[in-house]
């Protein structure tokens, strides 16, 4: 269990420090204000999905802090949120087989179906309802820029973070095998 704790404590250190790197790789959604392709996501799948739930939300909230304050401020209403994606992926986690080698053709759909359920929760309402409640913003603007999120956020995890995992799994998979000699 210590080796566990020991372990999870590293794997966030290392996914905050990816994670926080990653987010001054940003690509405007252009139509919509202050959205757009962020990197960084892919992290939080990838850590979700090989150490878990709480490992990916602390990733997802302790990064976006960090890099939030980096740029200007913190926005209260989608840092919380970032913590729902990975909590749906992590979930899961036992379903991947990720590290075994096997992150394979219905891994991979597991894997997009709790990223886009996440997604959809944390982006299509949760980020715009209290962007409501908390900053009275007017619903048709954050809805809107949810939505973008929302998109934004399934093609990065769907497409990065299953390239990541897939190449994880696959160098995993082989290093599993291998014996200690005599």
């Amino acid at each position: 269990m210590k080796n566990n704790n020991v372990r999870n404590v590293v794997a966030i250190g290392i996914g905050t420090a990816l994670y926080v790197v990653l987010s001054f790789i940003y690509i405007p959604l252009g139509a919509i204000p202050n959205t757009g392709l962020m990197p960084s996501l892919s992290i939080i799948a990838f850590f979700s999905a090989v150490f878990g739930p709480v490992v990916g939300a602390a990733i997802g909230l302790i990064g976006q802090l960090i890099y939030s304050l980096i740029t200007g401020g913190v926005w209260w209403s989608w840092l919380f949120p970032m913590a729902i994606p990975a909590i749906a992926i992590g979930l899961f986690k036992g379903k991947y087989n990720v590290k075994e080698g096997g992150f394979g053709g219905r891994q991979i759909a597991v894997f997009n179906i709790a990223q886009v359920i996440g997604n959809a929760i944390a982006w299509a309402f949760l980020a715009p309802v209290l962007d409501i409640l908390i900053y009275s913003e007017p619903a048709n603007k954050v809805f809107l820029q949810g939505i973008g999120a929302f998109v934004g956020d399934i093609i990065v995890m769907g497409v990065l973070g299953t390239i990541l995992l897939a190449a994880y799994s696959k160098v995993s998979g082989k290093s599993a095998g291998l014996k200690k000699e005599d």
